[in-house]
């Protein structure tokens, strides 16, 4: 087979959820498949390290451009020029023109369910609404969708239609390098960003479903209570975005104990992980929900909500919380900050979850669809 894999993004140096789970993708069929030829199509190569070309996965930079022209035009061309028999799109959307068959992995249809043009980034929305028009017209001609979780399976199969055979479930994994960290690595990385002693740790952004807002005024709560400070490290946000929600909560003075470190890449993560005292997630909506796992495997306690696909990844292994009530997120950092029975509970369960979800088990169901959607024809 000539197989065509939509990795747009994972050559660029700010790396994100979907880049990080398709490079994984992409290294596991390296192992795993030397038959097959394997194309694997991009957008630029700042970060040429990410992966390498082997006899039978060559990489193949497509003119740079907006991700819709790059996608609608330069990809659906590349369909024809490689004589591809497949074409898999890892990130939700595909061309509209396919004259083969088509394999979508669909993170999530968040897009479909809302739209709010007043929330996230300007970059945010234009992409949600090149979701809101693709989707529906791509998962028409999929000759299989695969999603990351059983919550988002439900969904999808509930907004399109469609019966559960034509949605598989691949969970995403947690990579190998993602572990306790030991103390002197901790305090390197801990002096790279300029982090404090001690600090809780939250991995969001400007999307609204990251809920910083809710963020923000469970601290506040816990300020006004006088309980024990811990500072809040934020990587990949920007200032002039927190000071002006904090206004907005009445809760301004909370900037000097919020450490901006702008973007971290992956690889620091495990220490940084591995240092804080707690991690926070509670997202009003996940299709999966990675950072769980990555920070249970660095032995970080995890607060994450009950809400989509959270409570499916973190199993029993977490302290559950209504993301929607920033009390009972105040109400869960302090217990599992001043609990020590409950916190060392939390991290021993944490460090049974991330071999549940492996991406070498994904790569070989992958291959297995490619296989049988390729004898099809």
């Amino acid at each position: 087979m000539r197989i065509g894999i939509e990795a747009q993004r994972i050559f660029r140096k700010k790396k994100h959820g979907m880049d990080m789970v398709a490079l994984a993708l992409i290294r596991n069929l390296q192992q795993l498949d030397t038959e097959n030829e394997y194309f694997i199509f991009v957008n630029d190569t700042e970060d040429p390290s990410a992966i390498k070309e082997t006899s039978n996965f060559k990489i193949v930079p497509l003119s740079p451009a907006p991700y819709p022209i790059w996608e609608q035009k330069n990809l659906a061309k590349a369909i024809k020029t490689y004589h591809l028999d497949l074409l898999h799109c890892t990130s939700n959307t595909a061309p509209v023109s396919c004259s083969i068959p088509l394999l979508i992995t669909l993170h999530d249809i968040i897009y479909l369910e809302k739209i709010n043009l007043k929330e996230g980034t300007w970059y945010q929305r234009l992409g949600n609404i090149y979701r809101r028009w693709n989707v529906p017209k791509v998962v028409k001609k999929a000759a299989m969708i695969f999603t990351v979780s059983h919550y988002e399976q439900e969904r999808i199969v509930a907004h399109f239609g469609l019966e559960n055979n034509e949605v598989q479930v691949i969970y995403n994994g947690v990579a190998n390098h993602f572990k306790i960290e030991d103390l002197q690595k901790q305090e390197a990385i801990r002096l790279k960003y300029d982090l404090p002693e001690s600090f809780i740790l939250f991995l969001g952004n400007t999307d609204p479903k990251k809920n910083l807002r809710g963020v923000l005024k469970s601290l506040a709560i816990l300020e006004e209570k006088g309980i024990e400070h811990h500072d809040l490290v934020m990587p990949d946000f920007g200032k002039e975005v927190l000071i002006t929600m904090l206004e907005e909560i009445k809760a301004p003075h909370l900037v000097s104990s919020i450490h901006l470190t702008g973007y971290i890449p992956n690889e620091d993560l495990p220490a940084i992980y591995s240092a804080a005292k707690v991690f926070l997630y509670p997202s009003l909506r996940e299709s999966f929900g990675l950072p769980i796992l990555e920070a249970m495997a660095c032995g970080c306690p995890v607060i994450t909500s009950d809400t989509s696909s959270m409570p499916e990844v973190a199993g029993d292994a977490a302290i559950i919380v209504d993301p929607f009530n920033p009390a009972a997120i105040s109400k869960a950092i302090q217990k599992s900050l001043s609990d020590s029975a409950s916190r060392n509970m939390l991290i021993q369960r944490g460090f049974l979850r991330p071999p549940l979800f492996d991406y070498k088990k994904g790569a070989l169901d992958t291959l297995s669809a490619y296989k049988e959607i390729y004898s099809r024809k």
